[in-house]
């Protein structure tokens, strides 16, 4: 068959944290008193729009060099509310686009919540929901963490399962807070085991940030029960992942999915490649953090830059008759 005959499109699905992404406004029902004008760390509004517009813009360039295009579809994690989405939406660089957006608002302690946008000139939403996972604290109270989203829909022809996470953080340590991670991937397989109830052969993305690396007991439970190739196994090195913690290098950052990305049929989406976007322009260039993700903050210390994870990608295309 020749070039004449077939034409290759390809798109780009990604998954990005974006540290902290709150208004400037005092929400009671948030715990957001550390971003706001009056407080240590001063998060004012031309604060606020600057990093809008970095997001953006990262957004923007994620896989555009094989696309020419932003991302098709982009799982967020760490923003307060709906209204920081759409800001973001409206940011300089993401403006010219058409998309939509998914969010739910979570009883995360933290306040704050996973979402994802799309290009709604290639993905059309059929139904989206969202699942609690249950956690118990020292005392057998009801630890809130981040609600699980998933969204379903029709991507050009056909119907994408995708299931956008934040999982439990290591802040007690590793391995006291392993349980709460395995609590988290064994809803995602619930969820995964009700769509495969429902549809026959699906299509299912599962993205997020998981707080563990590819070899973590939660991420092979969930690629393993699930059936899910990670794509991010070979990407974590000593010297690259998506996130840096005392100069060790994570990748909890990840995009799993069904193997059925494998199969080559035509006008069906199909696997390409996966990958960090660690372009030199979102590292620090200089000091002992050199490389390291360029951070809106560290600590109570305002750096400007744009988040402490690197966005993660994978990109499929399809082969149209």
């Amino acid at each position: 068959m020749n070039s004449q005959e077939s034409k290759t499109s390809e798109y780009t699905i990604a998954f990005y944290n974006l540290e902290n992404l709150f208004d400037i406004h005092n929400d009671a029902t948030k715990h957001d008193g550390d971003f706001l004008p009056g407080s240590e760390k001063r998060w004012t509004k031309k604060r606020y729009e600057r990093k809008l517009f970095k997001l953006g813009q990262v957004i923007s360039k994620i896989g555009f060099e094989n696309t020419q295009r932003p991302p098709a579809i982009v799982g967020l994690a760490e923003i307060e509310n709906e209204n920081v989405i759409k800001d973001l939406i409206q940011s300089k660089d993401l403006q010219p686009y058409d998309y939509g957006l998914v969010h739910y608002d979570s009883k995360d302690e933290r306040g704050i919540d996973v979402a994802l946008i799309y290009d709604k000139t290639v993905f059309t939403v059929e139904d989206s929901k969202t699942y609690s996972v249950y956690l118990e604290d020292d005392i057998g109270e009801q630890d809130y963490t981040r609600d699980i989203l998933l969204v379903s829909g029709m991507f050009q022809n056909e119907r994408l399962h995708l299931i956008i996470n934040h999982w439990p953080s290591r802040r007690e340590g590793e391995l006291i807070s392993n349980p709460k991670r395995i609590k988290a991937a064994e809803k995602v397989l619930e969820i995964i085991e009700a769509i495969k109830a429902d549809h026959s052969n699906p299509k299912i993305l599962v993205m997020g940030d998981f707080n563990d690396n590819p070899g973590n007991d939660s991420v092979k439970l969930l690629s393993n029960k699930g059936e899910l190739y990670n794509p991010m196994e070979t990407l974590l090195s000593y010297s690259r992942g998506s996130v840096s913690h005392n100069f060790k290098w994570n990748l909890f950052d990840q995009i799993l999915f069904s193997t059925n990305f494998f199969e080559t049929e035509k006008n069906k989406l199909k696997f390409d490649e996966a990958n960090i976007f660690d372009e030199k322009f979102l590292t620090q260039y200089k000091g002992k953090f050199k490389g390291q993700p360029f951070r809106t903050y560290v600590g109570k210390k305002y750096k400007g830059g744009y988040s402490d994870h690197f966005p993660v990608y994978v990109q499929l295309n399809t082969t149209k008759v």
